[in-house]
């Protein structure tokens, strides 16, 4: 009863922040802004949101054929159909509940093509990985492309005191955990450590895989066609075209994180991405009208490709 509680906690409440965002950036509009807020939407070129979408499209497609490699390592062979809707899915299901995702890809290859849950969980964390060293390399590039505003930015939004404190605090659970992990006999402990030994194993596949120059490309892939994604976007609406590409950058970066820390930056990415604009003389207005846009086209093609996934992958193996 109480892990079902935590689950629905875990549920509930990013759902309850991302409504609390929609209603906060709503109820601080007025009556007129709302209206010229209706007119970009309405006078919105979607022809670029189209060609926005078809590069979010390439990235969801480079990353599923990107898995075969790390799971080739490991000696495991899943088709490209099956990553490919394994991947689907996991986003669709990030939707609901942040980072279940990884979990169900990993169930699926698990279900479909008998790969360990294990050893595929421990691939995906890979993926992961380099996804995130490449997102900190974009902070860092946005960081000095635009440090100005975003010193401005930071000053004004994030309290300083309280990371300290957060990290400081985060630094002593982190030693105490590793302390009992070491050392610890107990059983359930034991078991974990057995489970990270499969965890490592993935993770380590990246750096010792002989096509890891493949899996890099198709990684250079995905990422360009995120950055294209937003880039392309940016012309949907006349307020939003004449930013730098620097700023594109640090927008998406700013979008990325609400994506990540959000149920799938419900609330969040429209209202951060508002925020950073406004530092470049882009209407409080605009800015959040084409945060939805971007964030609507891109949320619809993640339920479109998931459901499809959910529809075609037992007909795609209801003869294995």
């Amino acid at each position: 009863m109480k892990e079902k509680f935590k689950k629905t906690i875990g549920i509930i409440l990013p759902l309850l922040l991302g409504v609390f965002l929609v209603y906060y950036a709503y109820h601080k509009f007025t009556p007129e802004q709302l209206d010229e807020m209706k007119s970009y939407f309405r006078n919105a070129n979607y022809n670029y949101i189209l060609i926005s979408t078809f590069f979010s499209l390439v990235s969801l497609v480079a990353r599923g054929y990107r898995w075969r490699f790390s799971l080739e390592h490991m000696g495991y062979f899943s088709p490209f159909k099956t990553n490919l809707a394994a991947v689907c899915i996991g986003y669709l299901m990030n939707l609901t509940i942040p980072r279940s995702g990884e979990v169900s890809r990993a169930l699926i290859v698990k279900k479909y093509k008998d790969v360990p849950f294990d050893k595929a969980f421990g691939s995906i964390i890979a993926e992961r990985v380099i996804d995130l060293v490449i997102l900190l390399a974009l902070m860092f590039t946005a960081l000095l492309l635009q440090f100005d505003n975003l010193k401005t930015f930071l000053e004004q939004k994030i309290p300083v005191h309280k990371l300290i404190l957060l990290g400081v605090s985060g630094v002593g659970i982190l030693i105490a955990v590793t302390l009992v992990f070491l050392y610890s006999k107990w059983r359930p402990v034991v078991i974990i450590k057995q489970k990270i030994s499969g965890l490592i194993e993935g993770v380590l596949s990246v750096f010792r895989m002989p096509h890891k120059w493949a899996f890099l490309f198709y990684t250079a892939v995905i990422w360009i066609g995120y950055v294209l994604t937003f880039y392309f976007a940016i012309f949907a609406i006349k307020e939003t075209s004449t930013i730098s590409f620097g700023v594109v950058v640090t927008a998406f970066v700013v979008g990325s994180l609400a994506i990540s820390f959000t149920n799938g930056g419900f609330g969040a990415f429209p209202l951060l991405i508002s925020e950073i604009l406004v530092l470049y003389s882009v209407p409080e207005t605009a800015g959040t009208t084409f945060g939805w846009i971007l964030w609507t086209s891109q949320t619809g093609l993640i339920i479109l490709m998931g459901l499809l996934s959910f529809l075609l992958l037992p007909l795609l193996h209801r003869n294995k």
